[in-house]
């Protein structure tokens, strides 16, 4: 590994940052890399990639530690909760980073859960500053935080221009989650 690692952002209200990433990560693993993906807020909901993560161990690890959408879809869980699931998630998140066990590290729906308060934007501008120089680090979710997006080498914004939801019809298997 050479001291050329990124710092990727996968953001906006459209579908497909974390697809985006696991994408990444699966090229990734292509190359004998291992990749590290941490869920921060989807802890609580079962996705495909739970699953078919483990298809591709010892190269791939997913962490869901995140307690679930926060507000939204029968979240009836106290702030309080959320909030200590994600200071367990951001030690998590540290311990990963710098454990220099892996060649990328993806922290799926980070953006979110700065956006809803959970963790301080500034923890992870922290994280984006001191990790390791090889490491390749992926932050997705929607409403990136300005500070974030300056410091990083990448920055994609998926953006809605159509969506089956509005259409009636539900989330699908195998494509929404």
């Amino acid at each position: 590994m050479g001291k050329d690692g990124l710092v990727i952002v996968y953001t906006g209200n459209g579908k497909g940052k974390t697809t985006a990433a696991l994408g990444l990560g699966l090229r990734a693993i292509g190359y004998e890399h291992r990749v590290c993906m941490l869920q921060f807020i989807k802890g609580s909901w079962h996705y495909g990639e739970m699953d078919s993560s483990k298809k591709l161990e010892p190269n791939f690890e997913l962490i869901a530690i995140g307690k679930g959408f926060v507000g939204i879809l029968d979240d009836n869980s106290p702030r309080e909760e959320h909030e200590k699931y994600a200071a367990e998630a951001l030690k998590i998140c540290r311990e990963k980073i710098f454990s220099k066990k892996y060649n990328v590290v993806i922290l799926d729906e980070i953006n979110y859960a700065i956006d809803l308060g959970l963790i301080d934007v500034q923890e992870i501008i922290k994280i984006i500053k001191e990790k390791p120089a090889n490491l390749d680090l992926v932050l997705t979710g929607n409403h990136a935080k300005e500070e974030i997006i300056e410091l990083a080498d990448l920055v994609t914004e998926m953006k809605e221009i159509k969506h089956p939801f509005k259409s009636g019809i539900k989330a699908k298997k195998g494509i929404d989650f």
